[in-house]
C-alpha cells in the first residue's frame, strides 16, 4: 500500500473511531445500562468465546447486574438476564418490548413478512389467524395429535429398518417433524426415501447448521460488510429460494382444487381467508393475506417446526443414553401405563409424571434457543432506572432462566427431579420457558411440546437406546452455541423391546 493509501485508511479508521466514541458517550449520558468497555468497531467481540458465549454473558451479568450493555461489533445490544428482568419486560412492560427485530439473515430473506419477522397489525392478524387455524384444525377431521401419532408410527417403522445396527439418527429424526408440518400445511405425507422430501429436509438441516456458524453471527451484526462477499449466507438464500419455489407449487395446486366449504389444510384455510378479506376490503392491495405472506409464514413453520424439534429429540436420546438409570425408569412407566399394544396419546401424559418430567428436563437442560429472538426499542424505553434508547436491539436470556439456581438446585445437572414433587407428582415451574414468554410466545409451542412427548415416548416404547461407547464418555454439551444450541454428532443402536 502506498503512502496515499495509508493516509486514506488512517483517516477512515479515525472517522470510525470518533463516530463510535461519540455514539458510546451519548449512550452513557442517556443512562444506558452498564457493561464492559467496548473497543472501536469490534465492540466486546474479542472478549467472547464463540464456543462458550453463555459463560461470558453469565460473568457479565454477575458483574453488572441483570440489565447490561454489550457491543456486537459496532452494534449496541441490551441484554436482560434472569427471570425477574425478563418477566418484567415481557409481561409488565410487554407492549414496549413487543416489536421484533429480526436477525439480519432472516430480515434479508423475509423482508418483514412471516410470523418471525413481521410487526404491528400484520403480525397481529397473521398470528391470530394461524393460532385459530391450528386450534380448529381439520374442521372435525384428523386432529393434529392424530397426525403426530401416525407420524410416530412411520418413524418407528423407519427405525426398525436399522436392525439394531449403529446409525446417526439426525436425518430420520428430522423427517418425522418435517412430515408433520407437511401434513398441516398441505395435507401430504412423504415416504422417508422420497427424492423431493430428501431434498427438502436436506435444505432445512443445512440451513439450521449454517445459522449457528460464526460467519452468520458476523453477518447478523455487520451485514453491510458481509453481504457482498461469498459465504454461507448465500447458501442459506439459495436454499430458502428453492423452498419457496416448492411451497409456491403447493399453493398453485391448492388454488386449482380449492373447495371453500371443505378446507384440507393450512394453505387452504389461508387461501379462503385471503378471498374473504379481498371481498370485504374490495380488493384492497394492502391486505395482510397475500401470497408473499403465505409463503413467508409457511417457510417460518417449516424452519421453526422441523429442525428445532429434531434437535430436541437428538439431545433427548443422547441424554437418556448418558443416564441409563433414567432411561430404565422411563421404560418402566411407559410399560405400566401404555403397554406395547397401543400407541401413546396426550391423555397418557397426566398418568406418566416421570416421563413428563424427563421431557421437560430435556427442554430445560439443552436450552435449545438460548435467547429469545431479539426485540427492538421503537422508542426510548425506561426500564429499571435505565434508558434503552430508540433503535436499540434487546436480547432476553432464556438460558439464564432455565439454569437459575433458585428454581433448579443443580441447574447444570440433568435431573428430572426438577419437575417432580416429593410424592413423585409432576410439578410445574414458572421458570420453564424454553418458548419465551408474553405476547410473542412461540406460535408452535403446543405442537412442539406434543411432538416431543409423543415421538420420544413412542421411540422408548419400542426400543432400548444403546450407545457405542461407555455412557460416561458421551458429550452432552452443545457442539456450538449461536441462534440455537446444537448437539454433537453421534451414533447409537436401537434394540427392539
Amino acid at each position: 500500500m502506498d503512502l496515499g493509501g495509508l493516509t486514506t485508511f488512517a483517516l477512515v479508521a479515525l472517522v470510525f473511531f470518533l463516530f463510535f466514541q461519540l455514539a458510546w458517550s451519548k449512550g452513557h449520558k442517556a443512562r444506558l445500562p452498564p457493561g464492559p468497555t467496548p473497543l472501536p468497531l469490534l465492540g466486546n467481540m474479542l472478549q467472547m468465546d464463540s464456543k462458550n458465549i453463555l459463560t461470558f454473558l453469565d460473568k457479565v451479568a454477575e458483574k453488572y447486574g441483570p440489565v447490561y450493555t454489550i457491543y456486537m461489533g459496532p452494534q449496541r445490544v441490551i441484554m436482560l438476564h434472569g427471570y425477574e428482568a425478563v418477566k418484567e419486560a415481557l409481561i409488565d412492560q410487554g407492549d414496549e418490548f413487543i416489536h421484533r427485530q429480526p436477525l439480519e439473515i432472516f430480515n434479508t430473506i423475509m423482508q418483514g413478512n412471516g410470523i418471525l419477522s413481521s410487526n404491528g397489525e400484520k403480525w397481529k392478524q397473521i398470528r391470530r389467524f394461524s393460532l385459530m387455524t391450528l386450534k380448529n384444525f381439520g374442521m372435525g377431521k384428523r386432529t393434529i395429535e392424530e397426525r403426530v401419532q401416525e407420524e410416530a408410527q412411520h418413524l418407528v417403522e423407519e427405525l426398525q429398518k436399522t436392525k439394531a445396527q449403529a446409525f446417526d439418527p439426525a436425518f430420520i429424526l428430522c423427517c418425522a417433524p418435517c412430515n408433520v408440518i407437511c401434513s398441516i400445511l398441505f395435507n401430504q405425507h412423504f415416504r422417508y426415501n422420497d427424492e423431493k422430501f430428501l431434498h427438502l429436509t436436506g435444505m432445512l438441516i443445512e440451513n439450521f447448521r449454517l445459522l449457528n456458524t460464526p460467519w452468520i453471527q458476523l453477518y447478523n451484526f455487520c451485514p453491510s460488510l458481509i453481504k457482498h462477499l461469498p459465504g454461507s449466507h448465500r447458501t442459506i438464500y439459495k436454499n430458502v429460494l428453492q423452498m419457496r419455489g416448492f411451497l409456491m407449487e403447493q399453493v398453485k395446486t391448492h388454488e386449482e382444487t380449492l373447495d371453500p366449504n371443505n378446507p384440507r389444510d393450512y394453505i387452504d384455510c389461508f387461501l379462503i381467508k385471503k378471498q374473504q378479506v379481498q371481498l370485504e376490503e374490495k380488493m384492497n392491495p394492502q391486505s395482510e393475506f397475500s401470497y408473499e405472506e403465505l409463503l413467508a409464514t409457511a417457510s417460518n413453520l417449516f424452519a421453526a417446526g422441523t429442525e428445532t424439534t429434531a434437535s430436541t429429540l437428538r439431545f433427548g436420546l443422547l441424554l437418556l443414553m448418558k443416564y441409563p438409570e433414567i432411561q430404565a425408569k422411563v421404560h418402566e412407566e411407559i410399560d405400566r401405563v401404555v403397554g406395547s399394544s397401543r400407541r401413546p396419546s396426550m391423555q397418557d401424559r397426566v398418568k406418566m409424571p416421570y416421563v413428563d418430567a424427563v421431557v421437560h428436563e430435556i427442554q430445560r437442560y439443552i436450552s435449545l434457543l438460548p435467547f429469545s429472538l431479539p426485540r427492538l426499542a421503537t422508542k426510548d424505553i425506561y426500564f429499571r432506572n435505565y434508558v434503552i434508547p430508540k433503535g436499540t436491539i434487546i436480547f432476553l436470556s432464556l438460558h439464564s432462566i432455565l439454569r437459575d439456581k433458585k428454581a433448579f438446585p443443580n441447574p447444570h445437572q440433568f435431573d428430572p427431579e426438577n419437575f417432580l414433587d416429593k410424592s413423585g407428582n409432576f410439578r410445574k415451574s414458572d421458570y420453564f420457558m424454553p418458548f419465551s414468554l408474553g405476547k410473542r410466545l412461540c406460535l408452535g409451542e403446543g405442537l412442539a411440546r406434543m411432538e416431543v412427548f409423543l415421538l420420544l415416548t413412542t421411540i422408548l416404547q419400542n426400543f432400548t437406546l444403546k450407545p457405542l461407547v461407555d455412557p460416561k464418555e458421551l458429550d452432552i454439551t452443545p457442539l456450538r452455541t449461536g441462534v440455537f444450541n446444537v448437539p454433537h454428532v453421534y451414533k447409537l443402536s436401537l434394540l427392539p423391546r
